[in-house]
């Protein structure tokens, strides 16, 4: 791939992330087990890290803490994304503030003072993406016309993508 195309693929990742609200982020546990959960993604400007907040006793976080490599995925309007990276947890009163929003306030009541919170980074290394623009129904009728002619269905674009 080359630079101007890695870049472009940059670009559709960070579209695909500030159109997603909940992601499912995926952890593995002490018996090796993955394990996804929806999360809320903390909206900043996608530069190859995503953010969390979480209850710092949260058995996610013990799972990061045991085993920092994690996946996100993301699911928008006809786009798939599945990001993976290497997580920590940090407690940083500046960047939680940062992060702060009002929606934040109903699992953690007290505000960012909240007593055991905490901030999940992944720092995202590769992503891949899938990109079926237009409707459902386009896709759909794109999936019966390849059915009835026998060929392979195309419904977007596939990349991977090194961040």
């Amino acid at each position: 791939m080359t630079s101007d195309e890695n870049q472009a693929g940059r670009a559709k990742v960070a579209e695909i992330v500030k159109d997603v609200q909940i992601a499912m982020l995926t952890t593995i546990d002490d018996d090796g087990h993955l394990v996804s959960r929806p999360m809320a993604v903390q909206q900043v400007e996608f530069d190859g890290d995503l953010w969390f907040v979480s209850d710092g006793d949260a058995r996610k976080v013990n799972q990061i803490r045991h085993g920092a490599r994690t996946n996100v995925s993301f699911s928008s309007n006809g786009a798939w994304l599945s990001v993976a990276g290497d997580a920590q947890v940090l407690n940083d009163r500046q960047k939680l503030d940062e992060l702060w929003n009002p929606a934040l306030s109903a699992w953690f009541p007290d505000g960012p003072d909240t007593p055991g919170i905490a901030l999940v980074k992944i720092h995202a290394d590769t992503a891949e993406y899938w990109d079926a623009p237009g409707s459902k129904v386009t896709t759909l009728i794109s999936y019966v016309k390849a059915k009835v002619k026998g060929e392979r269905a195309e419904v977007g674009e596939n990349k991977v993508v090194d961040l």
